[in-house]
């Protein structure tokens, strides 16, 4: 792998201080990066591949999709150099995303290069499980601990319906080796849809009396290449919520800085808990501290917007550090205050999902 790119001062002599660092527009040394909305700026999701081994129905367009070749994506010397300007300008968090991060050669090396990064407190990884029983344990040795698994259904014969590959024995044996190892939080991640899981909600907020995870319901959206967007399999988090009562009563957790936009509740001596995720019925753009890295090298500020920056273009044309932390600082500062996005459609998320990483 090559060697990381560097821009340490040259040595001075103690009499002599470095000039101090430019402030850009929008980053005041000292204080968190915030947009136009004072939205404080800290989490950066990164797609590493479009390539997935799984071929989702919300996710894969019938016709099916065309992927970029190797020299379209980021390199992971390109991925790392943007990371190290966006921890200079205050990102603390990063997640990596597909397609299947798991399924990029040498993802491994990658890691461990990422951890070493200074001021990159939280490092995450959001994965199908599909090879999660192979990587967990040298995954857990990289400096990942925390990690988000895409689980719609507990039973084998709908998994291999939603996803057209019959291998939820080895999703479940990657949770189960997660567990032993000590991840923490598991969250697992389920997105709602009325008439293909709804009536597994509650089997699937029944793990948590037990285990110690967080089982996340996402609303269904419609964005992006999608192939089965239709409002009548959209359901709310509110009626998520009503159909958990025979469980009992949820009671709420409070959320920490670096959580996301999940609203947290635990029934009463559980060992896990429930997250709603509703971008649909509850929009949490107010709170969105987030910006994305698409796998072909776009940087997005809202997921729900098809306004991108074109890092790829600029980190291969020359462009120096600081140009690149002005294109980070734009984009910031063009954040949208909020999405259009409604149970009826709407929205401008049209890329390919596997490429804007979930």
């Amino acid at each position: 792998m090559a060697t990381n790119h560097e821009h340490d001062a040259a040595q001075q002599p103690e009499a002599l201080a470095p000039p101090p660092e430019p402030v850009l527009p929008g980053h005041t040394r000292g204080e968190r990066l915030t947009d136009m909305f004072a939205r404080s700026i800290s989490y950066l999701r990164i797609s590493l591949t479009d390539h997935c081994n799984l071929r989702c129905q919300y996710c894969t367009p019938q016709e099916g999709q065309i992927k970029l070749a190797s020299d379209e994506l980021l390199s992971y010397e390109e991925i790392l150099r943007v990371v190290r300007i966006a921890v200079s300008l205050g990102i603390e968090k990063v997640r990596l995303t597909g397609g299947e991060p798991l399924v990029r050669r040498e993802v491994l090396i990658f890691i461990k290069a990422l951890a070493e990064i200074p001021g990159l407190t939280d490092i995450r990884l959001t994965t199908n499980g599909v090879l999660l029983a192979e990587y967990a344990e040298a995954l857990h040795k990289a400096g990942i601990s925390k990690l988000n698994i895409s689980l719609d259904t507990l039973r084998p014969e709908r998994f291999r319906q939603i996803t057209g590959v019959d291998v939820f024995a080895r999703v479940w044996a990657g949770i189960s080796k997660a567990r032993e190892l000590g991840f923490s939080p598991i969250k697992l991640n389920v997105v709602a849809l009325k008439g293909v899981n709804d009536d597994e909600f509650i089997d699937f907020a029944r793990l948590t009396l037990t285990e110690p995870l967080q089982i996340r319901f996402i609303e269904f959206m419609p964005i992006g290449a999608s192939s089965l967007w239709d409002k009548g399999k959209y359901i709310s988090s509110q009626e998520i919520m009503e159909r958990l009562k025979p469980l009992g009563p949820l009671e709420p957790v409070e959320a920490k800085r670096m959580d996301g936009p999940a609203r947290i509740y635990r029934f009463a001596g559980a060992a896990g808990s429930v997250g709603f995720i509703s971008p649909i019925s509850h929009h949490f753009c107010d709170r969105c501290n987030r910006l994305r890295l698409t796998s072909e090298g776009r940087l997005r500020s809202c997921l729900l917007s098809d306004q991108e920056t074109d890092l790829r273009k600029s980190l291969r044309s020359g462009a120096t550090d600081e140009e690149v932390r002005g294109l980070i600082v734009a984009a910031i500062l063009n954040k949208p205050k909020g999405h259009t996005i409604s149970s009826e459609g709407g929205g401008s998320c049209h890329g390919q999902m596997s490429r804007i990483g979930g």
